[in-house]
């Protein structure tokens, strides 16, 4: 059952997080242009980006966390993903949306659990050919 419950999560968060970065990077490309100053628009440029290429990654592990050798190492990394985009670019948007660049301070933790999910699909490929005898 746990391993459904994550492929929902996963699946869902995936959706959501996808959608919502189009959304904004639309609304950056079309309406926010001249409202915003340039290094503003360039955080929810780069927000967007990390919260797409992180939506795709997420929707990678819904994929892959119901095959139970690589189960451990893929919900680690798909929690990783959810947190990095929730800290990274949510943050990067709370500075742009509030005006207080406080919001920044969170940031590198969300950098930080991006680079955790990542080595985890690392270690869950690594683990499998080490047990594979390959």
């Amino acid at each position: 059952m746990l391993m459904v419950f994550w492929t929902r999560v996963f699946l869902t968060l995936a959706g959501l997080f996808g959608a919502m970065a189009v959304a904004v990077s639309a609304a950056a490309a079309h309406m926010l242009v001249g409202l915003l100053e340039p290094d503003q628009l360039d955080w929810v440029k780069t927000a967007s980006s990390y919260q797409m290429i992180h939506a795709v990654a997420l929707f990678g592990c819904a994929a892959m966390v119901n095959f139970s050798r690589f189960r451990v190492g893929v919900t680690l990394a798909g929690i990783c993903f959810v947190m990095g985009t929730v800290f990274f670019s949510g943050s990067l948007y709370a500075m742009v949306y509030t005006g207080h660049k406080a919001f920044a301070a969170v940031t590198p933790f969300g950098g930080f659990a991006f680079i955790v999910g990542w080595l985890s699909l690392l270690w869950a490929g690594l683990r499998h050919q080490r047990e594979a005898g390959q």
